[in-house]
């Protein structure tokens, strides 16, 4: 099946050269551009994408805010992943706490931006470990904050399997680090999103950064 893109920017050129990117592959094909995240609810109607590239600063509508309105509509929202400048940039770690599956530069390379297209789509995370700790370290207030009352609640698997998705790891990479099928680890993925009432594997581990059970520092 071919993966649709959105793809949201307000510069026309970096749309027109994401758009060459990602046509010249069998598997994906661009449905769609809008200029501002104001457009955005309006272009994944009329789209349907799988996907929304969407850069995270744009002048009347920015990111956050444009992924905080697809995920309030409700249904099932198309996955997510913002687009920035800096990796540190203050607007990330907000954008994922909205509801962005990941994030990506805009110096990354036109191979990577291809395969974190696809792996969000089949369902991991594009998170980058030493960049959502230093987010983390700043932003989250961690130490115990209110909400972490599933912390008892996850067995001592489901903990591990928490931790390493923290690490970036994917369910075959954390399959083979805890000696276990794919399919055990994609069970124990699914009960710690259950019991984090998380949307995804994204906001689990911000989730798990804010109430303290994993350290930034750490």
């Amino acid at each position: 099946m071919t993966t649709k893109v959105l793809l949201v920017d307000d510069e026309r050129l970096i749309r027109a050269g994401l758009a060459a990117i990602i046509n010249a592959e069998p598997d994906l094909t661009v449905v769609g551009e809008a200029a501002d995240g104001a457009e955005v609810p309006d272009a994944v109607a009329r789209t349907a994408p799988d996907v929304v590239l969407m850069d995270v600063r744009m002048p009347r509508l920015d990111g956050i805010q444009a992924t905080r309105r697809l995920i309030a509509a409700g249904g099932t929202p198309p996955k997510i992943i913002v687009v920035t400048t800096f990796e540190n940039d203050e607007y990330v770690y907000d954008a994922l706490k909205a509801g962005a599956d990941g994030f990506l530069l805009k110096r990354t390379r036109p191979e990577e931006i291809l395969q974190g297209i696809r792996t969000v789509v089949h369902g991991e995370s594009l998170l980058f470990p030493a960049a959502i700790r230093a987010l983390a370290a700043e932003h989250a207030p961690g130490g115990g904050a209110a909400g972490a009352e599933w912390h008892g609640r996850l067995t001592e698997r489901e903990a591990d399997v928490l931790r390493l998705m923290a690490r970036g790891r994917s369910n075959a990479e954390i399959a083979a680090e805890l000696f276990v099928s794919p399919q055990t680890v994609k069970t124990h993925v699914g009960n710690v999103l259950a019991k984090l009432q998380a949307r995804d594997r994204t906001q689990a581990v911000i989730l798990a950064y804010e109430t303290g059970f994993i350290s930034p520092g750490a």
